[in-house]
């Protein structure tokens, strides 16, 4: 097609029809994977991105996840922020020191660095979140800890 894209990204200049998880797991420069780290066989997560940050020693990690309803991921931590959103569904967050949040479709979240937190699904449907970290370099993205005997 005569300047198709010309001035403008690829996920704009796709078709209405496509989808919302085709767009994000089409179009990454690289290939996605799922992310290799204690959750990998807990959820359906697809990176989307992973790149190096401006920050030194950081990298920034952008995944797209699935929680099955009533399906929770277990407490863990990440080696740097997740700034978080909820595509669809309803997850409770419990996060270690904080009341426990239900967040819907549409509300954002913010773990701090290193902190225990557990998302469980409350259904009825799958539950879709993206997030973002920003990790320092060469660590797993997440390591299970169990749950904190003090919430």
């Amino acid at each position: 097609m005569p300047g198709r894209g010309a001035g403008r990204s690829v996920i704009t200049s796709r078709p209405a029809a496509t989808s919302f998880k085709e767009t994000f797991v089409t179009y990454p420069a690289s290939s996605p994977q799922p992310p290799r780290d204690a959750l990998a066989g807990t959820l359906k997560r697809t990176e989307i991105q992973h790149r190096p940050s401006s920050i030194p020693g950081r990298e920034i990690v952008q995944v797209l996840t699935e929680i099955p309803a009533g399906v929770e991921s277990g407490w863990h931590t990440h080696p740097g922020e997740e700034v978080g959103y909820i595509v669809a569904g309803t997850v409770e967050m419990a996060i270690y020191g904080q009341a426990t949040l239900t967040l819907r479709a549409g509300d954002g979240f913010l773990i701090p660095p290193r902190t225990p937190h557990n998302a469980r699904d409350l259904g009825p449907g799958t539950g879709h979140m993206l997030s973002t970290y920003i990790v320092e370099t060469g660590q797993p993205l997440a390591s299970l800890t169990g749950e904190p005997d003090d919430r």
